[in-house]
């Protein structure tokens, strides 16, 4: 094997977008439209990365996998309805074909933690290919100790790495290889993770065979989501998504794989997602069971359950994927960031916030379950009853909001009509459940006295519109839920008009949107506009009657993706390039909602 170029420091750095996402429900990698794994965490979301060149430059580590002279890709794509990629480049008279996946669960096999397979294939005639494998761990970019042999196998303590290859291929760590990949021969890498256990060696042939069995898999649960569902394959590249940032051996959603993925290029608004949101989650539980995965939303309530029964009935903002406390947010030392966007932060300090508007999703969430026709198990019914009691003790305080402002807490209006939710749908699964009548005099009571002080001092008359916080004649368009809740008639003028001033005033060109007046957080610098704001914008006007002009906008939106249907967090309003941390579940969930939303008002 020939010694191939070193990758230098002034390659240009992928745009964010450039990536595409593969996973097996316990961890992800980020793979550029280059073939590199710039991003991967181990052995779950919120690990240390191994391959964190993404945010930590060329000393973090890679894993680089492609043509040896450098191509832009011809294509990329996700086989159907699974999570398998495929990336493909013309080299010469050549084509080269990557294929990237994790197996995610084949019943019956012992597998290691994580099994990663790449593979790549030539057409027409001999593609030269690169493989650079330079693993790095954690903040301080640990180099491993590596033993050769049938497999190069990469050490570090209780972590161990082993990369096998079928045709057996030569080269060391850290350092770019060259090789001719022939057609009808292709060259198949596999890596596999041990954590704390004996490290399970797969052969590349009987690895294939098991990315083909997940691949089936991945098939079934698909062909389960409705036909007749609207824009059917961005919903299930969406759930997908969904799915696959799922860590399945608890049933905690992740907000995003990343950490410190710039809502601004250059910017300090840097926040680490590898932790669960009770309340996106919730969200994300609508969305699955608006296309019949029940069990996808047990398991988020079987979670929280689990997460939540230490502080309850408190519903801390945000857990890790065992339910235990975020670690208090650090910046990481010397790593300079994706495009020069410091500080890299580990941890989040939002974790402390009081935000009331959780308690608005997730018993939004137990209501959608209920009214699907599940009943709540009798432990579940107990917290969520906890919650409410909360909700009716605490409302009349200001709190961090959804955008977790950190600065003083404020009397959001957002977050008081999630409260509002909060007490009126613990009231709904007390029609079907146990409770007593005191209790739900207390919610009942709270809910109306919640109701009349939104209406009194969180609505402009002037602007007649409702209001980022009272007192305020800022908007936020996390009011777009109004028409959803029913503490407004979708129709009212009250409601269209707040719905039509946040269009107009948080407009960010086309379909996008700010979440509030760029600025206004006490933060310096800016962000770019809020993804899933345009898809709340989507159901708001098709809850309202608009539903050509709500199918139009969503149009537009899945317009915006990247080329293999992901959504970040931001996007830059001028140049429509994905910011903040990626793929991120609020937005694939709330897209889902959007189309399923668009799905209620045909007709």
């Amino acid at each position: 094997m020939e010694a191939a170029q070193r990758s230098t420091e002034n390659t240009r750095q992928p745009d964010i977008g450039d990536y595409g996402l593969i996973g097996d429900t316990r961890t992800a990698a980020l793979v550029s439209g280059t073939g590199a794994i710039d991003w991967m965490c181990v052995p779950s979301f919120d690990g240390e990365p191994v391959f964190g060149r993404l945010v930590g430059g060329s000393e973090a580590g890679t894993f680089r996998l492609g043509p040896a002279t450098p191509a832009a890709p011809t294509q990329r794509r996700y086989r159907p309805e699974t999570a398998t990629l495929e990336t493909t480049w013309t080299v010469g008279e050549g084509t080269l074909v990557l294929t990237d996946a994790m197996v995610a669960e084949v019943r019956g096999q012992l597998l290691p933690a994580t099994l990663l397979v790449r593979r790549l294939m030539a057409v027409g005639q001999p593609v030269q290919a690169v493989v650079e494998f330079d693993p790095r761990l954690g903040e301080r970019h640990v180099r491993p100790r590596v033993r050769s042999g049938p497999s190069l196998v990469c050490e570090w303590g209780q972590l161990a790495l082993s990369l096998g290859s079928d045709p057996e291929l030569s080269f060391e760590t850290g350092t770019p290889a060259s090789f001719l990949v022939t057609p009808g021969h292709p060259v198949t890498l596999v890596l596999a993770v041990a954590y704390g256990e004996p490290l399970v060696h797969v052969e590349p042939d009987a690895a294939v065979e098991l990315l083909a069995a997940d691949e089936e898999l991945w098939r079934a649960w698909a062909a389960e989501i409705d036909g007749g569902t609207p824009y059917r394959g961005a919903v299930v590249r969406s759930l997908l998504t969904l799915r696959l940032l799922t860590y399945s051996p608890s049933g905690a959603p992740v907000a995003a794989p990343t950490t410190s993925l710039p809502e601004f290029p250059g910017g300090i608004r840097n926040w680490d997602y590898r932790y669960a949101w009770p309340r996106d989650a919730s969200i994300g539980v609508g969305a699955f069971l608006g296309v019949g995965k029940a069990g996808e939303a047990r398991s988020f309530l079987r979670w929280l359950l689990h997460a939540s029964r230490l502080e309850r009935p408190r519903l801390p903002a945000m857990l890790t994927l065992t339910g235990r406390h975020v670690p208090p947010e650090r910046t990481l030392a010397g790593w300079p960031g994706y495009a020069d966007s410091t500080p890299v932060r580990v941890g989040n300090g939002a974790a402390t916030q009081h935000q009331l508007d959780g308690y608005g999703w997730v018993l939004d969430g137990a209501w959608v379950l209920v009214e699907a026709g599940h009943k709540l198990y009798s432990e579940t019914w107990r917290a969520m009853r906890g919650f409410a009691d909360l909700v009716a003790r605490r409302w009349q305080e200001p709190d961090a909001g959804i955008w977790e402002i950190r600065d003083d807490a404020a009397h959001h209006v957002h977050s008081k009509m999630m409260g509002w939710l909060a007490l009126d749908r613990a009231l709904n699964i007390g029609r079907t459940h146990r409770v007593s009548q005191r209790q739900q005099q207390r919610w009942q009571v709270a809910r109306d006295a919640l109701a009349a002080e939104i209406r009194l001092r969180g609505f402009d008359p002037e602007g007649n519109t409702y209001t980022r916080s009272y007192g305020s004649t800022d908007l936020d368009a996390a009011v777009l839920i109004l028409p959803l809740l029913g503490i407004e008639e979708p129709g009212s003028e009250r409601t269209r008009g707040t719905v039509d001033a946040i269009r107009s005033k948080l407009s960010a060109g086309g379909p996008l949107l700010y979440r509030y007046p760029p600025g206004r957080d006490g933060l310096p610098g800016t962000e770019g506009a809020f993804l899933p704001c345009s898809f709340w914008l989507v159901q708001a006007l098709a809850e309202t009657g608009r539903r050509a002009e709500a199918a139009q906008l969503f149009e537009e939106m899945l317009g915006l993706a990247n080329d293999l249907g992901l959504f970040a967090e931001e996007m830059d309003p001028q140049t429509h390039a994905q910011l903040g941390n990626f793929p991120q579940a609020l937005t694939h969930a709330a897209l889902v909602q959007a189309a399923l939303a668009l799905r209620e008002s045909e007709g």
